[in-house]
């Protein structure tokens, strides 16, 4: 028995390789897994379930099928926020509630993307606030998926230029929010990815051991986790 995540693919059209990578893995490794987690930024970006093309077709029949042996689970992303039942339903998958708490052989683990926990970027969090209300999300898929896509190629740049001229520090979790969703929920293990900082953090919470697992975005290298009742590992591959 064991569980698979991943997160922060950022699957395009105009990054096969990317895909190709992704379809491998799951034939190769997530087929093996109990459990697969897609902690979001599964796709670089998501202007609705009614927008077809050959690359979400290609990853809801992969997904279809590894739902025959093995359960998928994803979480939102701050890219792929707007996907929804449809796609869920037709992918095989069960969306999760950000963040989700979960027992796992014998560990508490909080599960998130990690944009909630980077509390320095206050302008990014104001804009996390609106995007999720339901009245702003209506009223973006009522527009022509034409028009969708010139929103979101418009947002993508603003977001390119406002990362630009932020400090690094700021697009990073706050190790003081990382210690009070921890210590509020009660969990010795948190994983995430968003800041595509791949690393394993040592940490105390309430006086005991603890770890926070930061996956990789996938780019030279694919990045996934795999936790079974002996071990939990941070795992990488060469994308070619």
């Amino acid at each position: 028995m064991a569980y698979c995540f991943i997160s922060d693919l950022h699957l395009q059209e105009d990054r096969p390789e990317i895909t190709e990578a992704f379809v491998s893995f799951v034939r190769n490794t997530a087929v093996h897994a109990e459990r697969l987690y897609v902690l979001g930024d599964f796709f670089e970006t998501w202007i609705g379930d009614d927008d077809k093309n050959n690359l979400t077709s290609l990853v809801k029949e992969t997904l279809a099928e590894l739902s025959k042996s093995t359960e998928i689970y994803a979480m939102h992303g701050n890219r792929d926020f707007l996907l929804g039942s449809q796609f869920a339903n037709e992918a095989g998958l069960v969306l999760l509630e950000d963040p989700r708490k979960e027992e796992m052989f014998g560990r508490s683990v909080l599960l998130m993307h990690g944009d909630l926990l980077c509390t320095d970027d206050t302008d990014y969090l104001s804009f996390r606030k609106t995007t999720r209300e339901i009245s702003w999300q209506e009223s973006f898929l009522k527009q022509s998926i034409k028009k969708r896509k010139e929103i979101a190629s418009e947002l993508r740049t603003t977001s390119k230029e406002a990362t630009s001229e932020k400090k690094e520090n700021i697009m990073d979790v706050s190790e003081e929010e990382v210690l009070k969703i921890m210590s509020d929920n009660s969990v010795d293990l948190l994983i995430h990815g968003h800041t595509h900082r791949p690393n394993i953090h040592p940490l105390t919470i309430n006086n005991k051991p603890s770890q926070r697992f930061v996956l990789g975005d996938w780019d030279n290298h694919g990045w996934y986790i795999w936790m079974d009742p002996s071990s939990c590992e941070l795992k990488k591959f060469p994308i070619l």
